[in-house]
């Protein structure tokens, strides 16, 4: 069984394949199965998934307001997956933050840059501490 890690992986690669031009949806299938993200797992990885896509907008918008002198389409795409979930599950879910920035710090660590790593901390460290 996939672990909410696991998932969470999944969840950045789908936004980045998709945002590459990837036909969802037949990939997102296979990508899942491959994975070996099945029955409650599947479910919580496509809520995440379509959640993002549902509020894209609006969380783009508020990352932007965070990210300074960048704005979200300037940064690399896999770090602005990873911001776009750490953000949606703040916002839209009932994670607690410090657990939504821990997740985003180890995907970071695993798939983006040392910088990126602190830049996605402190731009969802801030958001939490707005929400406060």
């Amino acid at each position: 069984m996939a672990t909410r890690h696991q998932v969470r992986q999944c969840v950045v690669s789908l936004l980045y394949a998709k945002e590459m031009g990837s036909e969802m949806e037949h990939f997102s299938d296979e990508f899942l199965e491959e994975k070996k993200i099945r029955n409650d797992q599947k479910s919580f990885t496509i809520s995440l998934y379509n959640g993002i896509l549902e509020n894209l907008s609006s969380i783009d918008e508020q990352l932007d307001n965070y990210l300074g002198k960048w704005k979200i389409g300037e940064i690399g795409s896999v770090e602005r997956q990873i911001l776009r979930l750490g953000a949606y599950e703040m916002r839209y879910s009932d994670i607690d933050s410090a657990i939504a920035i821990n997740e985003a710090v180890i995907l970071a660590n695993e798939l983006a840059s040392e910088s990126s790593i602190k830049l996605i901390n402190g731009v969802l460290d801030a958001i939490a501490k707005d929400k406060k």
